[in-house]
């Protein structure tokens, strides 16, 4: 058990890949802050969402529950259950004072705030993303932007103006190449900005703060600054051979042909080689704007003699295809780019520093994490597990869990709404099986890092593919295993 008096920072990045900083291996991407969070910290190199999609995977590791247990399994729900119970609301009953910068995303955020349940904020910078869609002054970083005497319109250079609704609305000035706000004027340093505000006037009490920018989220507009950072001909190019979809589901051999996320994302074949690594380059810039401003909200915690004092984590809720498989942005895909995620935590006080944790962890394992950190048990209804003792060097850091696992119910609309699948991963072979259907995907990582060689109908696979099946069956409902009704009584 430990002092309840530990600050949290929860920094939560959308759509950010589990390999995009540079000292865990990416030499194609500058991030200096998040390298130094690594060596001040523990990374965990093998950190997994349960669901490559927004709300099921928030709605998990803010509850420290599997998205089918939530009942949050998709986006755009009208509301949030109220029998679920977040972390912000738990720490705010322990004394903390609690606060959210960006998204928060647990119900629909379509054209209006999102409603909220009993969550424990007292401090509220909603924004959901950086477009104008809200009706009086819904989004907080629109009023922020007002204040700074800027107008949205006048300054962004994206494809689109508005993205409330399919398709988004086109931005007459477009100049046919996407670029963002300037660096001062961005929603991730609206965020940071907002986020050190709320710190500073709670300084002396406890505090908590969810930090949620929508990038690297698509679309892909960085600030000119950032991309002249990196050169296009430098940048990778995605994963993908010729002719793998041969041997993929029905849905992601029509995604290559029409375009990732059922049509609605860029065709890869349509795309040059120049384009597809301009994709990479726009994506790396965005989340180099993210490492600068999470540099400065670290500069501020060591400045005010906080940082020893404060549990850091850096995370996303899920990857980003970008153009790995032919397939970009996201949906019914369980490619390690869209559900291997990065994962840093840090205290200097407290945690050991420049671990790198291979053990297979998940999302959902964060919650009870943090509150064991604290000194709080772990209710009882928590679905996850508190990985604390490999923080602090009490417990083998090459192993948490046997598997991890993901889901995905009909979660995007007009996505992949026939789908529903769920995916183990024992650390070298994936399954993923599509729920009512005859195919599925079976990957042996250890041959195969870059999943392109689907072996589910391979017959030298056939006993264990049964082994595997088995083992996803039984994970499946025992994961979901809800004690929340909390039994006390003999009958």
């Amino acid at each position: 058990m430990m002092s309840k008096q530990y600050n949290i920072v929860w920094f939560c990045t959308d759509q950010q890949r589990w390999d995009t900083i540079h000292s865990l291996g990416n030499p194609y991407i500058n991030t200096p802050n998040l390298d130094r969070l690594v060596e001040e910290g523990v990374a965990f190199t093998r950190a997994y969402t349960q669901s490559p999609i927004c709300t099921p995977s928030r709605a998990c590791f803010m509850t420290g529950r599997f998205p089918r247990s939530t009942k949050a399994i998709f986006n755009g729900n009208d509301k949030f259950s109220k029998d679920e119970k977040l972390i912000s609301k738990l720490f705010q009953e322990q004394g903390y004072v609690c606060g959210l910068t960006g998204k928060l995303h647990l119900t629909s955020a379509e054209g209006k705030v999102e409603n909220r349940v009993d969550d424990g904020y007292t401090y509220f910078a909603y924004s959901h993303h950086p477009h104008n869609d809200w009706p009086n002054d819904g989004n907080q970083y629109q009023v922020w932007l007002r204040e700074h005497g800027v107008k949205w319109e006048e300054i962004y250079g994206g494809k689109f103006t508005s993205m409330a609704t399919w398709p988004p609305v086109a931005n007459p000035g477009f100049s046919g190449k996407q670029v963002g706000v300037p660096p001062q004027y961005h929603q991730t340093t609206f965020c940071v900005e907002k986020a050190i505000e709320f710190m500073k006037q709670n300084e002396g009490h406890p505090w908590y703060i969810n930090i949620n920018p929508f990038d690297p989220h698509p679309p892909l507009d960085p600030p000119q600054a950032y991309k002249d950072k990196l050169k296009v001909e430098d940048m990778p190019l995605p994963k993908y051979r010729e002719g793998e979809m041969d041997k993929k589901p029905p849905h992601q051999q029509k995604d290559l042909l029409q375009g990732g996320q059922d049509g609605q994302a860029e065709i890869y074949g349509e795309l040059t080689e120049y384009e597809k690594r301009e994709h990479f380059r726009d994506y790396y810039a965005e989340i180099e704007l993210i490492d600068d401003q999470f540099g400065r909200l670290m500069q501020y915690l060591e400045e005010s003699g906080q940082r020893d004092n404060t549990i850091v984590i850096f995370m996303s809720d899920h990857g980003e295809m970008n153009g790995d498989h032919g397939l970009y942005w996201k949906g019914a895909y369980f490619y390690e780019g869209l559900v291997h995620v990065p994962l840093i935590i840090s205290c200097p006080s407290i945690f050991k520093k420049g671990l790198r944790s291979d053990a297979l962890v998940g999302l959902v394992d964060v919650a009870p994490t943090l509150l064991e950190a604290i000194g709080e048990e772990v209710p009882y209804y928590m679905q996850g597990k508190s990985f604390l003792k490999i923080l602090t060097g009490e417990a083998d850091p090459h192993h948490f869990r046997d598997a991890v696992y993901a889901e995905y119910y009909h979660t995007l609309k007009g996505t992949h709404e026939n789908i529903n699948a769920t995916m183990y991963f024992d650390g070298r072979y994936k399954l993923v099986c599509y729920h009512g259907e005859t195919y599925g995907e079976l990957y042996d990582l250890s041959t195969d890092p870059d999943e392109f060689e689907n072996l589910w109908n391979d017959p030298a696979y056939k006993e264990l593919k049964a082994e595997l099946i088995m083992k996803s069956y039984n994970n499946a409902v025992l994961s979901n295993m809800d004690d929340s009704m909390h039994r006390l009584y003999s009958f």
